[in-house]
């Protein structure tokens, strides 16, 4: 086995909830939502190479986003840059990259992240991962981070762990829906749950196994292909078996299945950045709790704005509170903060009004 962990970036979203930036030709991870000078996936991949060779890092994106990643990383080789024909869920995209690893070192360490997340506390991250790494390569184990909640909040699945456990990696004993405001402050209130924030750490080994023993419609359907896998024959059989993979995410096909799950509760800093609302709490604010990003503005009498632009663009507003203000070159965008779960089904509103060019 490879001492360094393989590590398997999540880069196939459309984003769409972060509309009208993110669109469907160019979604969230590749671009600087933050302002911070880089793009989501640039920061997850130097996160890693902090820590990891180069080598060992791989994307997994949708065929049309090939050359984004290629252009937005390009120390990585074409074969780091996994790419599938269809949108079908997260399981069937890990168990496409995992046999892939599994022909360089079966028994090598695998970490899945997605691509647009947010970590502020690097160093705790590396820590957390690195002690995951160790139990994985020892042991039969899926593990999962588990976020330290901070609040009560219904926007994410929740972890369960054994409350008897004392170690820092703890058994699960259940995963939990998005809930409801009560739920989630009792959640909070026990003091036995965290959030899930879709990072996975196993052996390559092992989750083959998994798929195999819970998944096994995906499993049977890309297996037949583990001799053309790394190779030029790869593309054909990929573009005409993987479409017919089930479409579910890797949470329902297999943590919630198998009995051998861990969890390490967490504070990394993390958000991820599901929603214009979660970028207005991990950004900073001024006096007026506006958050300003990427663009030059004057706010008065306003409070509690978010307030994004693409270009240098003075930006004046004046008698506004709690909305979204989003402008991009071709799209400008005001919409309360209090609605903004509706942009997602704003854009098969303008696709019927024939207003496609700007998805």
């Amino acid at each position: 086995m490879n001492t360094a962990p393989y590590i398997l970036i999540m880069a196939g979203g459309i984003g769409s909830r972060f509309w009208p930036a993110s669109r469907e030709h160019l979604p969230k991870q590749f671009l600087d939502i933050t302002g911070s000078g880089k793009t989501l996936i640039r920061q997850t991949v130097d996160r890693f190479l902090q820590w990891v060779p180069e080598d060992h890092i791989f994307v997994i994106t949708h065929q049309d986003y090939g050359p984004l990643v290629a252009k937005a990383i390009p120390e990585l080789q074409p074969h780091q840059i996994i790419c599938e024909p269809s949108r079908n869920n997260t399981a069937a995209s890990i168990a496409l990259a995992s046999m892939k690893l599994s022909k360089l070192d079966p028994e090598a360490v695998c970490i899945v992240a997605p691509a647009d997340h947010v970590i502020v506390k690097e160093d705790e991250f590396e820590r957390v991962l690195r002690l995951a790494v160790q139990q994985a390569s020892k042991t039969a184990s899926i593990i999962t981070l588990g976020i330290e909640p901070t609040r009560p909040d219904t926007g994410y699945g929740y972890i369960e762990f054994d409350p008897s456990d004392a170690s820092e990696i703890r058994a699960v004993t259940s995963f939990r829906e998005k809930p409801d405001r009560a739920t989630a402050e009792h959640y909070l209130n026990l003091g036995t749950f965290a959030w899930n924030a879709g990072i996975f750490i196993w052996r390559l080994s092992v989750i083959m196994d998994s798929f195999k023993k819970h998944a096994s419609q995906i499993y049977d359907t890309l297996a037949p292909g583990m001799s053309f896998y790394n190779t030029p024959a790869e593309t054909e059989f990929i573009s005409s078996a993987y479409p017919k993979t089930e479409k579910i995410s890797v949470d329902y096909a297999i943590l919630e299945r198998a009995d051998n799950v861990y969890t390490i509760p967490c504070d990394i800093g993390w958000s991820d950045l599901g929603t214009w609302a979660s970028l207005y709490d991990h950004s900073g604010k001024d006096q007026s709790h506006n958050a300003v990003l990427s663009a030059p503005a004057y706010l008065d009498h306003a409070t509690h704005n978010l307030v994004l632009a693409e270009k240098e663009k003075l930006i004046v507003i004046r008698g506004l509170t709690d909305f979204i203000v989003i402008d991009t070159e071709d799209c400008l965008m005001i919409y309360p903060k209090s609605e903004e779960q509706s942009i997602k089904s704003l854009k098969d509103t303008l696709r019927e009004k024939g207003l496609d060019q700007y998805l």
